[in-house]
């Protein structure tokens, strides 16, 4: 598993890219936690507008094994949703770092306790 080191992660397994000029950043889920969920086949995303906050659940994804919470890892409000996400769930498992990102969030307050790339591998194990 190769965490790209440009983005930080959540203990929820969560990762965030770093904010654009106007304090914008991309969310979406890990590709451990990818693999852990198996291959997903519904998303539930926050649509824009909506205020998320961090460590809170904000949507979710739904699997061939089981159903998951989708957590935040910043508060802030949501400016997009992937709907490529929305119409083809099954590019969470294909390209998590990638085209499977989840939402982009303009934030507010970000949380002190956000992983490194080499902290969440050791995190996840």
């Amino acid at each position: 598993m190769s965490n790209p080191q440009q983005l930080r992660y959540s203990k929820e397994h969560e990762w965030l890219s770093a904010p654009d000029a106007n304090g914008v950043a991309t969310v979406g889920i890990t590709e451990f936690a990818a693999n852990q969920l198996g291959d997903v086949v519904y998303a539930q995303l926050p649509a824009a507008g909506d205020t998320v906050t961090a460590g809170d659940t904000c949507g979710e994804l739904e699997s061939t094994k089981s159903v998951s919470d989708l957590f935040s890892p910043v508060t802030g409000e949501v400016v997009a949703a992937n709907q490529d996400v929305v119409d083809d769930p099954a590019l969470v498992n294909s390209a998590p770092f990638e085209g499977g990102w989840l939402f982009k969030v303009k934030i507010t307050d970000e949380p002190a306790d956000l992983l490194s790339a080499d902290e969440y591998t050791d995190f996840a194990g």
